[in-house]
């Protein structure tokens, strides 16, 4: 009896140890920031999915380069967007068990790229950096006052990190004095073997969006191939800085040639292919999902009112009601 009552006790620990730890894998979504705030009949379709993690993003906007300043948290923009929109997101998806990163990303006038953010002067940069670091800062205050386990401190801005790389490890060392969590960046798929603070992050984010087929309709086994040359490279990365590999971004769009240009979000491409989109998402969760070295990642992107979203005829990267959903759905409830 008193054996039997240790080993129980053992096992109490050991299930309470367990329920309280770190999911084996992040499984995200990341979540497309609305006018409203949200309530369970928005998260239970997450939890439905078998989702431990959302991403939650608010958006900066720069209207003019010339004069890089960054508009943020107005009453102007989205509740979702806001820093009070953000808290009332966390703080929903954290009641429903349910982790969340936070991931300020800005928004630069008529969709222009992020990644070739350029200044022309020595006083432009300065301009930026200034305004940059603010909207970075407050939103890692949110971050550490709702306690959520993840930030992300900027989005495929890979010029912005080659030109000003001392920037950047200083805006990390301010974000560490008023953020006690986990720090990523999302980098951009041909961006990430470049950046130069990898070691003063937990992880390295990349956004997934690597060319995998050429075909029309790309079969998993040709995504898988394509996938065979860059997963060795990604593999040997994070052994050498010693960092697991996040997927900051992930996903394909319903259409014809989703694995060519999995980055290209024109709506010219319109043809619908929905079994192109689920061999790819297949492809990629078979080829990362089992490895000790990968952290997980984010599926791009979910949107707040499930019933209206995606669909058979969508072409966008919403996995909603669409056959991958119930792909991701079991795979996410592996891991």
């Amino acid at each position: 009896m008193r054996l039997f009552l240790i080993g129980f006790a053992v096992f109490l620990l050991n299930s309470c140890a367990m329920s309280t730890s770190a999911p084996s894998k992040i499984n995200g979504v990341s979540f497309v920031a609305s006018r409203d705030s949200i309530n369970s009949a928005h998260v239970n379709p997450i939890i439905n999915l078998q989702a431990n993690y959302v991403a939650i993003m608010p958006f900066g906007f720069i209207r003019n380069l010339e004069h890089p300043r960054i508009t943020y948290n107005s009453n102007r923009q989205w509740f979702g967007e806001t820093e009070g929109g953000v808290k009332q997101y966390a703080n929903a998806f954290q009641s429903q068990q349910i982790r969340v990163m936070i991931k300020p990303q800005i928004w630069v006038s008529r969709g222009e790229f992020t990644g070739k953010i350029k200044m022309n002067s020595e006083e432009a940069w300065q301009e930026l950096e200034e305004t940059y670091s603010n909207f970075i800062l407050d939103f890692a205050r949110v971050a550490e006052e709702t306690q959520v386990e993840l930030f992300c401190l900027g989005t495929e801005l890979e010029t912005f990190v080659d030109h000003r790389p001392e920037f950047w490890l200083e805006l990390i060392n301010r974000i560490r004095k008023v953020y006690s969590g986990k720090l990523t960046y999302a980098a951009n798929w041909n961006e990430y073997n470049r950046t130069p603070f990898w070691n003063q992050l937990d992880y390295i984010g990349i956004d997934a969006y690597f060319p995998v087929s050429d075909m029309q309709t790309p079969t998993v086994d040709d995504c898988k191939k394509g996938w065979a040359k860059y997963k060795p490279v990604l593999k040997l990365f994070s052994e050498n800085i010693n960092k697991p590999i996040l997927f900051t971004e992930f996903g394909y769009r319903s259409v014809d040639y989703s694995g060519k240009r999995p980055w290209d979000s024109d709506r010219k491409m319109n043809a619908v292919n929905l079994e192109a989109q689920l061999n790819a998402t297949q492809a990629l969760l078979e080829t990362f999902w089992g490895e000790h070295w990968f952290a997980g990642g984010f599926l791009w992107k979910w949107h707040h009112k499930y019933e209206t979203s995606g669909g058979k005829q969508n072409f966008m990267f919403t996995p909603q009601n669409k056959p991958v959903e119930i792909l991701v759905r079991d795979w996410y409830a592996r891991y």
